[in-house]
């Protein structure tokens, strides 16, 4: 149900914001130099690699590390990156990976692929058996400003509580947030 439930909400969401993904595309690229997507290496379900896509907020050349490591985050966050980050306006590529099925709308946030601690504590808790979602229950629950070991503590509830109806919930929470720009860093 959860996998079908993914398809149809995902090529659905695809098929109704093609103008909007096509809008912002071509506003990343006219802004800075560069590929209006960003394919960034995540772990995904059995700690498999894959290349998540979102639309570039960073300035081209940025290094490829959580945007809290980098020593000046905010000389390589572009104006409209910032503005993208802050609706998560810039995560509406994800829907591709949800209708190919490297991702589901509803999971753990796929891990960077160097954040060595946070794969490390889901795997240990059996999370790596799940499949990254676009949002998530540690997303609702505190988002950037969570340390790895919230994340994974979270990551490890929801894979106990994992139901549709927890998913709907986890969808609806983070509507909310996103509408109030709730727990962005950067």
């Amino acid at each position: 149900m959860k996998r079908g439930f993914d398809i149809l909400a995902a090529a659905a969401g695809l098929i109704v914001l093609w103008p909007v993904l096509l809008a912002l595309g071509l506003m990343v690229r006219l802004e800075s130099p560069g590929p209006a997507i960003h394919w960034s290496r995540r772990v995904g379900r059995g700690n498999r690699l894959f290349a998540m896509p979102k639309f570039r907020t960073m300035r081209a050349g940025c290094p490829d590390v959580a945007t809290h490591l980098l020593q000046a985050p905010g000389q390589w966050i572009t104006p409209l990156g910032c503005v993208l980050r802050k609706t998560s306006l810039d995560e509406l590529p994800q829907l591709w990976s949800v209708l190919v099925g490297d991702m589901s709308l509803v999971g753990p946030r796929p891990a960077l692929f160097n954040q060595d601690d946070l794969v490390a504590l889901r795997t240990r808790d059996g999370v790596d058996a799940l499949r990254p979602g676009m949002t998530g229950w540690a997303q609702v629950n505190g988002r950037d400003a969570l340390p790895v070991a919230d994340k994974a503590r979270l990551d490890r509830d929801y894979l106990d509580r994992m139901s549709f109806g927890f998913d709907l919930r986890i969808l609806a929470l983070t509507a909310a947030r996103v509408l109030v720009r709730d727990s962005v860093a950067h």
